[in-house]
């Protein structure tokens, strides 16, 4: 499969900005130590833990989508992005390291353009372990609102199927 470039990054985003360079980079930097191409189904991995511009990098460069299931989130707010490669069972934590103090947004976006991946990024071990490949679950309607309802997201009340938006947790606490 060709390797997508920064144009097909930005073309997906919108614009061009240093959160995309950073998403870019991390990618970049992925696919050379995990030694993988761009993903056509759920081989690769990432679980990102922001959801900032550099997402959409991701997406483009490793094939990571939420509807596929190999883009996930755990969101810590840090520019951190744990990848995997299902095969080998291999992965890495990439997290950016601190840029240079006082950069306005342009001079922000040249300093990661200009720089190279290695430079950018602490190659860490990821601390969250391999999510396991996506399942399909049946719907059912929720006996509350109607809705259709992945079983992976129903209550039971009653024998009845509730839909998380319907449900009420029980509590003998609460008044």
């Amino acid at each position: 499969m060709e390797m997508k470039t920064w144009a097909d990054c930005a073309a997906f985003h919108g614009h061009e900005c240093g959160g995309l360079t950073i998403g870019w980079k991390a990618a970049l930097y992925a696919i050379k130590l995990l030694d993988i191409g761009r993903a056509e189904d759920e081989e690769v991995v990432c679980i990102c833990e922001n959801d900032a511009c550099g997402v959409d990098a991701i997406q483009v460069m490793l094939g990571c989508t939420a509807g596929k299931g190999n883009l996930l989130f755990h969101l810590t707010g840090k520019q951190a992005f744990n990848i995997y490669e299902r095969k080998s069972g291999r992965s890495v934590r990439l997290v950016l390291k601190k840029r240079p103090e006082g950069l306005t947004r342009e001079q922000g976006f040249a300093y990661y353009q200009s720089r190279e991946p290695e430079e950018l990024f602490d190659v860490k071990e990821t601390h969250i372990a391999m999510p396991e490949p996506a399942r399909i679950f049946w719907s059912h309607d929720c006996a509350v609102c109607g809705e259709s309802t992945a079983e992976s997201c129903l209550h039971v009340r009653e024998g009845k199927f509730i839909c998380r938006d319907c449900y009420k947790a029980y509590s003998r606490f609460e008044v």
